[in-house]
């Protein structure tokens, strides 16, 4: 994506590709930095029309406009510990959706999760127990967990015996799930192909973003 671009993607489609592009300049060094001027802001002032709703973790080194190289107005951003799904993560995704038109929502998790450690950590048999409102945050981790480690789920776990990437990729399976489950304006715009949601892993060391599953027409 960059200022000199006359053409906005309006489909999913098109959307995943000037991402994608953009976190290729992201991993190469080569960022543009686009539409972060002054006459952008002030053009922005009155309205937005973002072109994509991003649902990610909080973790610091998850700065999705920075990821993708975009600018002001682009990303509406939404993010908690883990990216577990909640009534206010639901609504402001629909928002994003029925108000503000995006044609794309991307789930965004990562590796080296501390949500992930620690619900792996719950499961161990020397877990400490959890402050409630981390615990609550961490619980909806745990279904990934045991279904990776195997075995009764009444058991504790060996930490070292659960990989914690394959345990990322099956809670943003999870995420994505409970999305379409939980929201039928989504699952409707999907339905009808204005819409579509990506599912993608980013990895801390290489600063690149590999799609993990993707729901729609991409």
């Amino acid at each position: 994506m960059s200022d000199q671009s006359t053409e906005r993607p309006d489909t999913p489609a098109a959307t995943w590709r000037e991402l994608r592009r953009g976190n290729e300049r992201f991993v190469a060094g080569e960022p543009q930095h686009p539409r972060q001027d002054v006459d952008h802001r002030t053009a922005l002032a009155a309205r937005q029309r973002p072109l994509v709703a991003i649902f990610g973790c909080s973790d610091s080194r998850l700065s999705a406009e920075i990821i993708f190289d975009v600018g002001l107005g682009d990303a509406f951003v939404v993010r908690n510990a883990g990216q577990v799904i909640s009534d206010s993560v639901l609504g402001s995704l629909e928002y994003a959706v029925g108000v503000l038109g995006v044609p794309l929502i991307l789930v965004l998790g990562h590796d080296e999760c501390g949500a992930v450690l620690a619900a792996i950590e719950s499961q161990t048999p020397d877990a400490a127990p959890l402050p409630a409102h981390i615990n609550s945050i961490v619980s909806r981790i745990v279904p990934a967990v045991r279904r990776v480690a195997g075995g009764d789920p009444a058991l504790p776990i060996e930490r070292d015996h659960v990989d914690a990437g394959f345990v990322g990729r099956e809670h943003l399976r999870d995420t994505v799930a409970e999305l379409l489950e939980s929201s039928e304006m989504i699952s409707d715009a999907i339905a009808a192909g204005t819409l579509a949601i990506v599912g993608a892993n980013y990895r801390l060391l290489e600063g690149r973003a590999e799609t993990d599953i993707v729901v729609g027409r991409i």
